[in-house]
């Protein structure tokens, strides 16, 4: 009997393991084609779920004393696994899910969103993984779901905070989630088109068009084209163009208004139902085109609006189904309304902006901070740059919603994608299926017609809508063009290559040149770093990224102008001139030495953070630690208390003998560099050389992190972490930030490069990262940054800064520059949520501060996570949403404040004649500011005085008159 129930002990043990084991992406895709081919798909089998929780065959119904019960089926136990083990959710039916748990607040609303890409998925994959059991009857009663749907909605939307925070979101789930509307017709017809182009090539051109811009002489195109092709097509493919020409026709059937006024039975007598009626009586027989969009679009606005002033769900319910109607409208009349001229088509950009604002594509907030209309004028004459003022902002909100888009879902989107590939489209399709698929024509058209005034033309290939694509950093290159449509963490990059990546990679290895559709920010250190080193950057559009991929792998030149226009040219079309800019040159020419001739290598001991200031950059320690000191004397409350490891106790610990190798760590690093010299004279390839460093940088770090450390050291570093912290070291958290002397160099910012530990607390953690970060600057991505721009990197000595945390609300940095306006009394700003997003790239809520006090909203967040810092030490991700701006107006008036301090100050404290811009780390916690780093802001002067850059560079006449009556 004994051995009876250990067996079954053991059995449940493995089960547990089993279940409890995350599946790789492989073992997902295994299973997905499983449930493709499987009669059930994800189900298992049928069941009768009564109200008293009893559970019945399919033909034993639930007998009427206990309720009427619902039948649906039940999920395959592995599909129920997954859910236990990945958070990932197939085939889900929400009959049998609480609301609670298909909310899923606690994963940012994961459940939620994947069942949105389970809908798009079945509709661009023949069901998807019910392609054969799409008609297993009973798995899924859809009255049921109707059902359910409703009553999810009336929970939901009976939460004011959840609304206001989840607008976006929300009102895209209801194109999804059955609750007596209709069905998401439009995405219905993108993807019967799509499934036609992948089975028939032929009618890609056709598939284009539907998908850019979908018009009624569409449904003639597609039947001149099934009559035309009709013999080479089969009988499935031709149901498939039936099926498409009849949802096409659906589609463009006109909404009837009146039939819409019908079912706003709870909206009567209220504010918003009256100003609907009358807007139905004036709109119901309209004609014409830019009416009827300028009129639904204020609707639109009032109806975002009164949402929030009523209170019962049901009714709330009704407005969100009529707004989706009122943007439908405007999506079919959109490309009815054809501008003759540019007042015009500044109306319409006006109209499809605020249509896109008060759908939800952007937040309130963020649509006041733009002005999407022409400045008051007495004639009917505008000047060049009040035009190009409104096309800035006016590209920053087709930039702002398609991150929308992306802020909410691409999280999800890149989990399906790694073993589903088709949910690589869902994002672009949710953009291609909004209003701003019209507005960013709009755009692009005005961008045109001020390229061709300005001369400011991007010359970038052959692809359309250039005039989306802007310049971020000037410089030149040549090389590869990469077009990387997938996640760009995981790709190896090289330097002698072009990328064009959705966003940058948090880590960038050197690259020849970048191009991005989603920025980050402009202050990040990647941006920094391609700022400091004259790489070219650009932001572009996602259809631009779609549109380069036929020449992903030619070799091509790449420029961008000191005012941001852009050219990328194939090889065999450059020009004698700028085949000349890649001659071979002496790599010295290019390249700075790190100073060393100050370096004091034998101070042994702690500091105080207290004790050092800008002076001791470079001997003792590295600039961040030398300028906190500095920033430690002038804002006393403002930065917190801090240990210094100087350059000499790394040394020290250098000197020691390394394991195995008959010499000291030091020594090793020294021969190594000899070796590369010796290499490179013998006439090895600078491949082969790199090689062979970075294997032996790869024993040398792997020794370092497992290096002892010093008796004295330990002692020494408990001792002042008492004295000077407050608290026994391991009892409070602390930042280890590296800082070596190869940053801040006049030419050489190195930001970012090494290591920062956030958060450590454990007494062993943090000496294990003393070492770590001493190992850092031996990193391939540090070494390969130094070595493109650096004489002697071997000379490059990490001290560490160890700081409390500070468990900010927000953080970021500051420029005290203007990088757009390229004014040097402006400041730039940038911040994220939490700890450390802005610098580490996040897409963050930038600002420039002009000198006149305007504030002008550059970029709004768009990252739902963030570092949050707990006492217990390491990082929590916390989630959030874009409903609040991140600053407010107090800190924007403190951080004015501090610029002019630092400005006054700084030169004066460090005794210096430098009068450039600063790079500043900052944060608030409960409104009070804290400083963490202050830096000089570098940039590269040589790409910014190129004169092949500035021979390309238009000299642009922003007061020039032109005609608002111009015809387009």
């Amino acid at each position: 009997m004994k051995n009876i129930i250990l067996l079954c002990i053991s059995l449940f043990v493995c089960s547990y393991t089993v279940i409890s084991q995350k599946l790789d992406v492989d073992e997902i895709a295994n299973q997905i084609n499983a449930y493709k081919n499987d009669s059930r798909g994800p189900y298992k089998d049928i069941r009768w779920f009564c109200t008293d929780g009893s559970i019945r065959m399919p033909k034993d119904p639930c007998p009427d004393n206990i309720g009427p019960g619902n039948q649906h089926a039940r999920y395959k136990d592995e599909v129920v696994a997954l859910g236990l083990t990945n958070h990932i959710f197939f085939g889900q039916i929400l009959t049998s899910t609480s609301k609670d748990e298909f909310w899923d607040a606690n994963h940012n609303n994961s459940r939620l969103k994947q069942y949105q890409i389970d809908k798009y998925l079945r509709a661009v994959d023949n069901g998807w993984i019910n392609k054969k059991s799409q008609f297993y009857r009973g798995a899924i009663q859809y009255e049921d779901e109707e059902d359910w749907g409703i009553n999810f909605y009336k929970w939901l939307l009976s939460n004011d905070d959840l609304l206001q925070a989840n607008y976006f979101l929300i009102r895209q789930s209801l194109k999804d989630i059955p609750h007596n509307g209709d069905d998401n017709i439009a995405q219905n017809m993108r993807s019967q088109s799509k499934i036609l182009s992948d089975l028939y090539p032929p009618f890609m051109d056709l598939r284009v068009k539907i998908h850019a811009q979908p018009t009624l002489t569409d449904i003639e195109k597609v039947e001149a084209f099934k009559a035309k092709h009709i013999s080479k097509l089969s009988a499935n493919q031709v149901k498939i163009i039936e099926d498409l020409i009849a949802t096409m026709t659906l589609f463009f059937k006109p909404v009837n208004l009146a039939a819409l006024q019908q079912k706003a039975t709870l909206l009567q007598n209220t504010p918003f139902g009256e100003e609907f009626n009358a807007y139905v009586i004036e709109n119901n027989d309209s004609a014409t085109a830019s009416d009827l969009i300028q009129n639904t679009s204020e609707l639109l606005v009032k109806l975002r609006a009164a949402i929030f002033n009523e209170k019962r769900p049901l009714a709330r319910l009704q407005m969100l189904d009529i707004s989706l109607k009122l943007e439908e409208i405007i999506f079919k009349k959109a490309p009815l309304w054809q501008p003759n001229n540019i007042k015009e088509l500044s109306d319409k950009i006006c109209y499809l902006g605020m249509a896109t604002a008060a759908t939800g594509y952007v937040e309130q907030h963020e649509w006041e901070a733009l002005n999407l209309t022409l400045p008051a004028t007495k004639t009917d004459e505008i000047a060049l740059g009040e035009l190009t003022t409104l096309l800035q902002q006016a590209r920053s909100l087709v930039e702002w919603s398609a991150g929308m888009v992306k802020a909410n879902y691409q999280k999800e989107v890149d989990i399906y994608t790694s073993f589903e590939p088709l949910a690589y489209g869902f994002i672009d399709d949710k953009i291609r299926g909004s209003i701003a698929l019209h507005l960013g024509k709009s755009v692009g058209e005005l961008g045109d017609l001020i390229a061709n005034e300005s001369a400011l033309t991007n010359k970038v290939l052959s692809i359309p809508n250039q005039s989306t694509i802007r310049g971020l950093n000037p410089g030149y290159a040549f090389g590869e063009l990469v077009v990387v449509t997938g996640s760009p963490d995981a790709k190896d990059v090289s330097s002698n290559k072009i990328y064009v990546f959705q966003r940058p990679p948090a880590d960038l290895k050197p690259v020849a040149g970048i191009a991005t559709v989603s920025e980050g920010n402009m202050v990040s250190h990647v941006q920094l770093l391609a700022r400091n080193l004259g790489i070219p950057n650009a932001a572009l559009s996602f259809e631009n990224l779609n549109d380069l991929k036929q020449y992903n792998g030619e070799q091509v030149f790449y420029a961008v102008s000191n005012k941001g226009n852009v050219i990328v040219k194939l090889a065999q079309d450059m020009t004698t001139e700028e085949r000349a800019l890649f001659e071979k040159k002496e790599r010295k020419d290019e390249k700075i030495a790190v100073p060393i001739e100050q370096i004091v290598l034998d101070e042994s001991k702690v500091l105080n953070l207290r004790s050092v200031n800008a002076s001791n950059s470079g001997k003792i320690c590295g600039p961040k630690a030398a300028n906190l000191g500095q920033l430690k004397s002038i804002f006393p409350e403002q930065v917190v208390e801090g240990l210094v490891i100087p350059f000499g106790i790394f040394k020290d610990h250098m000197d020691q003998e390394m394991p195995n190798q008959n010499q000291s760590y030091w020594q090793f690093l020294t021969a190594m560099f000899s070796e590369a010299s010796a290499m490179e004279s013998r006439g090895m390839s600078e491949a082969d050389i790199e090689t062979y460093q970075l294997q032996q940088l790869a024993m040398l770090r792997s020794a370092i992190k497992q290096m002892p450390l010093k008796a004295t050291f330990v002692s020494q570093m408990e001792h002042d972490f008492k004295t000077i912290l407050g608290s026994e070291l391991g009892e409070i958290p602390v930042f280890l930030r590296s800082d070596t002397n190869m940053e801040d160099l006049k030419e050489f910012t190195g930001a970012g490069l090494n290591l920062t530990l956030f958060n450590v607390v454990d007494k062993a953690k943090i000496f294990e990262g003393i070492k770590d970060v001493w190992a850092s600057p031996y990193t391939e991505r540090s070494f390969k940054w130094r070595q493109k721009y650096l004489l002697n990197p071997e000379n490059v000595f990490p001290s560490i800064l160890v700081i409390p945390s500070v468990d900010v609300d927000y953080s970021g940095v500051l420029i005290t520059k203007g990088l757009t306006s390229r004014n040097s009394k402006d400041l730039t700003v940038a911040f994220s949520r939490g700890a450390g997003g802005a610098v580490d790239g996040q897409s963050a809520e930038t600002y420039l501060i002009k000198d006149n006090g305007e504030t002008q909203l550059i970029a709004p967040s768009r990252e739902q996570y963030y570092n949050s810092l707990p006492i217990t030490g390491g990082t929590l991700k916390k989630s959030t949403s874009f409903n609040e701006p991140i600053l407010n107006a107090q800190n924007i008036k403190v951080i004015k404040q501090l610029a002019a301090q630092i400005r006054e100050t700084m030169p004066k404290e460090t005794d210096t004649e430098y009068n450039g811009a600063y790079d500043v780390e900052l944060g608030f916690k409960n409104n009070t500011l804290w400083l963490f780093q202050i830096r000089p802001f570098v940039e590269n002067k040589k790409a910014l005085s190129s004169s092949y850059l500035e021979s390309i560079t238009p000299k642009i006449d922003t007061n020039k008159a032109i005609s608002l009556f111009k015809t387009l």
